[in-house]
């Protein structure tokens, strides 16, 4: 990879990039690329065209505006980053950048989740690549996944490790944290009540085949990662494997796999090579005690622009979705301010065929007017689409599109 980028450098064909989104990760983003060799940024969008400049000031003669997708139609590039938090918003600026003929890296797990499919379909329409980013936990794992199955594992679960988690966080008790942490408290209220969690286990779920055993995954409390070979009953597991995560072990912030190996002329090479075992069986632990999102991103840069490929993408179609649930009770008539990060609800993944009824998370997060209860809810409760008024049903529409629903 670095080679190839090297010798792009030298014959002035550096990899063309736009991006959108200059918030804290935008800018990590446009920093990476102006040091990356055989990579140029060419512009950035953002709704604060500040943030725009700023971000764009990283490379000499970068472009910078408000509007992804004037910069789009105006600006050709060969990858273009959506780093947005938005849903709708980035939905439209991907349809752009695909009708463009740019391949679309997916710094936004929500859009990713949301629209996976149907951008899918619509990229192999236009015979560009649509990918999740490199560096977020689905995309270590995919790239993790991939080696351990090329080693001869069996795939026997994919997990996250979570630091904390509460349900029923709101977004003025994190007001605190995400000031340390350089946060908007709307994305600290998702991280800490396990939505984004959730939705970045959904994405590689729909990617590879794997289901949870139990809605929301089971999360079993650890001290230390190597804690997961002896916390789950892997031979219960279905021969696909499973996403789950563990709490509040160290490292906090990686993710690990467990592959099972009972090839016998392997087993004494991974005694030898001190593999982690678990007493079960043939259960091994794999894991990374990092992810480190922007730095990771010019990988799925190379991937699309000189590979032709996608690091992740979903290719097992809509197998799970996160649905809402109601933090506490709440009247009818309650307006729901966020569906990701919210006050009101959070989201945990399911499989599809077991919630026919319910409201994936990703479709309350609307631009516009925002929708509301239409009967009282308690807390806890499994939200149905007979609970929630949309006024403006856009996003549910497009979320309905023949190419963006399970396959039958």
């Amino acid at each position: 990879m670095l080679k190839t980028l090297q010798r792009r450098e030298k014959h002035n064909k550096a990899i063309r990039v736009g991006l959108v989104g200059a918030g804290a990760m935008g800018m990590g983003i446009a920093h990476q690329i102006s040091i990356t060799p055989g990579m140029e940024l060419v512009w950035v969008a953002d709704s604060e065209l500040s943030m725009a400049k700023k971000a764009a000031s990283t490379t000499r003669g970068c472009q910078s505006g408000v509007d992804a997708n004037i910069l789009l139609e105006s600006i050709h590039v060969e990858v273009f980053i959506e780093s947005t938090n938005s849903i709708q918003s980035a939905l439209s600026y991907c349809e752009s950048a695909i009708k463009s003929k740019s391949h679309v890296v997916l710094m936004n797990a929500e859009v990713d989740l949301a629209f996976g499919p149907y951008l899918k379909k619509l990229a192999e329409d236009h015979d560009v690549i649509v990918t999740s980013d490199a560096g977020d936990q689905h995309g270590v794992l995919a790239t993790m996944i991939e080696e351990i199955t090329l080693w001869g594992f069996d795939i026997v679960q994919a997990g996250n490790i979570k630091g904390f988690l509460k349900r029923d966080a709101t977004i003025e008790s994190l007001a605190h944290e995400a000031a340390i942490r350089n946060l908007n408290p709307v994305q600290c209220c998702a991280y800490t009540d396990g939505t984004k969690l959730n939705i970045e286990m959904a994405v590689l779920a729909n990617a590879l085949g794997y289901l949870p055993t139990d809605t929301g995954m089971t999360g079993p409390r650890a001290e230390k990662v190597s804690e997961a070979l002896d916390l789950f009953d892997f031979d219960s597991y279905p021969k696909q494997g499973v996403i789950d995560y563990i709490l509040g072990s160290e490292p906090d912030g990686g993710v690990y796999v467990i592959g099972k190996c009972d090839t016998e002329v392997q087993i004494p090479y991974l005694k030898y090579y001190k593999l982690l075992k678990s007493d079960q069986g043939y259960y091994y632990l794999f894991y990374r005690p990092y992810h480190l999102c922007h730095l990771e991103t010019p990988k799925a840069i190379y991937h699309a622009a000189e590979l032709g490929e996608a690091l992740l993408q979903p290719w097992s179609g809509r197998i799970t979705d996160v649905y809402a649930y109601a933090k506490s009770d709440f009247p009818a008539g309650t307006v729901i301010d966020e569906g990701i990060g919210s006050n009101i609800v959070y989201g945990m993944v399911k499989a599809t065929k077991d919630a026919p009824s319910q409201v994936p998370v990703v479709t309350l997060e609307i631009e516009g007017e925002k929708p509301q209860f239409r009967n009282s809810v308690t807390k806890g409760q499994a939200l149905t689409y007979d609970d929630i008024y949309w006024p403006d049903t856009t996003l549910l529409d497009k979320y309905n599109h023949p190419d963006n629903l399970p396959s039958k």
